[in-house]
């Protein structure tokens, strides 16, 4: 893992009622003197859960920028992006970035836009369904997948692995990366890893990178998991 500091969450400000616009340093070692970037998400925390930034995703967001190097230049699609730190962080460190979220959510969808014009951030923003095949899907050719707190809904898990199964086979070489609370149950995401012929890569503690002014603020058991096909199921 490449060494990328430090980086915490300052106070949000308020452009309008409802609305706050939350701020998120990263690289550095002071929050809003001492940073490397800076991405502002505007969160609607009356709204649903696509409105709001959530532990997992501040985690992999963190990730994705102690992981730069490995992200600049790749292709990345997002998956269930709600509020998209993490695909705004990759395309800030030079990736290809592609945001989606549920088809039907054109208010979640429009807030993406939103956040990506406040970050001067060059993103695609497409409405993509879980389980879905609609012709978005077909275009997408990722390196690699991202997904914050995707494992919130088990009655849904079986749409999110054969979307993420056929980017996956979509894309030689593709990986996933999900960061998930541990009630969501690794034996259950085994089971459909198994299922839909895939394995794991890689399985952190979330707050084993993340810096202690970011854990400070956070709690949970939150996973990071890199998912990959398992080609001996693939052939």
């Amino acid at each position: 893992m490449e060494g990328g500091g430090s980086g915490c969450r300052a106070a949000a400000i308020a452009p309008a009622r409802m609305t706050t616009v939350s701020r998120h340093y990263f690289g550095g070692s002071a929050s809003e003197h001492h940073h490397d970037l800076r991405v502002d998400i505007i969160e609607n925390i009356e709204e649903d859960y696509g409105m709001f930034v959530w532990p997992c995703s501040v985690i992999l967001a963190e990730y994705v920028w102690q992981q730069r190097s490995r992200f600049s230049a790749s292709r990345v699609v997002e998956l269930g992006a709600g509020t998209s730190l993490p695909g705004l962080v990759a395309a800030k460190v030079g990736a290809d970035v592609t945001l989606t979220d549920i088809a039907q959510n054109s208010e979640v969808l429009n807030n993406i836009r939103s956040i990506c014009a406040l970050n001067n951030a060059s993103c695609t923003v497409s409405g993509l369904t879980w389980g879905e095949w609609d012709e978005p899907l077909f275009d997408l050719h990722p390196d690699i997948i991202l997904g914050a707190d995707v494992l919130y809904d088990s009655a849904n898990f079986d749409d999110l692995f054969a979307t993420v199964t056929f980017l996956l086979e979509n894309s030689s070489g593709a990986v996933f990366i999900t960061t998930y609370h541990n009630r969501s149950g690794h034996h259950l995401i085994e089971f459909l890893m198994v299922k839909w012929g895939l394995k794991c890569l890689k399985l952190l503690d979330g707050f084993s990178f993340l810096p202690p002014c970011k854990a400070a603020s956070l709690q949970g058991n939150i996973q990071l998991v890199e998912i990959v096909l398992d080609k001996e199921k693939h052939k």
